[in-house]
């Protein structure tokens, strides 16, 4: 039997789809007997919970639920109250859940994979299943193995805790639950330390980097291959391989690419997807139309008596210059490292109120800003939102995919 865990928060109602995704494509790709384990909380509903027990009957596999929230009230607590930023964050308190896999298992299971929902498995998992960890507490797949630089976006890396070639994405895991059960007390302590560090950003995953980076197995990107990544690398040809949509423009409706082609073709035969997918699509195609205008109306009262100054990275001078139109007396900061970052909101409280501050570089951490007290809309602006196709950057579909 090969267990595999998704970790769902589902406060909308329609992130389940995702999970419920995955899990198709984690079915009908394996052979073996497969029982999934969903970690959620009190926004399961009772229809979704169904929509999944019969996904899971239609292909003679089994799915078990837990809820977390009542299971381990008082740890889901104590997390909140030492990272309360992650209530703030987009990344949800379901991301903490994998964090407590050894001990709302039961005993006998002595080893799980751990999968994001936003995940499709276009392979065995038997293959990853079989791997041996030995007295490894974790299979992973480093960032690096995608083409991160880890150093200059993971500020574990960036101060030198954490080597940039050991820093792992947490989409993807192969977990000893019963050396993971003895690491309790070493968990608690990275959430201690990561409590302390108001400027890492990926919560969950940089307390297990933090705890076993450096020990963990590596294994290969084919159990990660992150969907951005590989089209980047011009590899459309669909492969083997467990296919991972991170960030926004991982997954969209454009369906020429293959890999939104490839999730499409399994969201479709879900339980999740139904006559009122495409109501809400209609209904988020208005609500994007709604915002445009609204936005329009925004920016120009917002640069009324307001100067623009831009923060873009050295090679897009050019590029950003003709988009932005921008004049030779309008300032610009080179976006070069952490310390262009320290340079950049020395900048912003000196022309607070005076300036608005374009930030042009892709997945900038906007909360850096935020908890520095400078509001989103009124003191800087995500440049990257006003590119068009016609600029290279694709229409980001992910919003009306999340409405389905």
């Amino acid at each position: 039997m090969i267990h595999v865990c998704f970790a769902l928060h589902d406060k909308t109602r329609r992130y389940s789809k995702f999970t419920g995704t995955a899990m198709l494509s984690l079915f009908e790709k394996t052979k073996s007997e497969v029982t999934v384990h969903i970690l959620h909380d009190n926004t399961l509903t009772n229809d979704n919970r169904d929509k999944f027990i019969h996904l899971a009957e239609q292909h003679n596999q089994l799915v078990k639920f837990y809820n977390v929230e009542k299971l381990c009230a008082e740890e889901i607590k104590e997390m909140l109250n030492l990272i309360p930023a992650v209530k703030n964050s987009r990344f949800s308190i379901g991301a903490f859940y994998r964090l407590l896999i050894p001990q709302i298992l039961s005993k006998e299971i002595d080893k799980i994979i751990y999968l994001d929902s936003d995940i499709i498995v276009n392979l065995d998992i038997d293959e990853l299943w079989q791997i041996q960890l030995g007295e490894k507490v974790l299979g992973v797949i480093p960032e690096s193995f995608n083409g991160v630089d880890t150093e200059e976006r993971f500020f574990l890396c960036y101060y030198g805790l954490i080597k940039p070639e050991h820093y792992f994405n947490t989409g993807v895991l192969l977990i000893n639950v019963v050396a993971f059960r003895e690491e309790k007390e070493n968990l608690m302590a990275g959430i201690k330390f990561i409590s302390k560090q108001p400027h890492l950003r990926y919560f969950d995953q940089d307390i297990l980097n933090y705890c076993f980076a450096t020990p963990a197995l590596k294994l290969s990107n084919k159990f990660n291959r992150f969907t951005g990544r590989a089209r980047m690398a011009k590899e459309f040809a669909l492969e083997q391989k467990i296919y991972h949509y991170v960030s926004d423009f991982g997954l969209g409706l454009d369906m020429n690419d293959p890999f939104n082609r490839l999730w499409m073709s399994y969201f479709i035969r879900t339980p999740f997807f139904d006559e009122n997918s495409i109501g809400r699509l209609y209904e988020g195609v208005q609500q994007l139309h709604v915002e445009l205008k609204q936005a329009m109306i925004h920016l120009s009262a917002l640069m009324s008596g307001k100067k623009r100054i831009f923060f873009i990275l050295p090679e897009d001078i050019e590029i950003i210059r003709k988009i932005f139109l921008i004049r030779p007396d309008e300032e610009i900061i080179l976006a070069e490292g952490q310390h262009s970052l320290e340079i950049l909101i020395d900048e912003m409280r000196i022309s607070q109120g005076k300036k608005v501050f374009f930030i042009i570089v892709a997945n900038f951490p906007f909360n850096v800003l935020t908890e520095a007290g400078f509001i989103n809309g009124k003191d800087f602006i995500n440049g990257i939102e006003f590119f068009s196709e016609a600029n290279g950057v694709p229409l980001n579909s992910h919003k009306l995919i999340k409405a389905m």
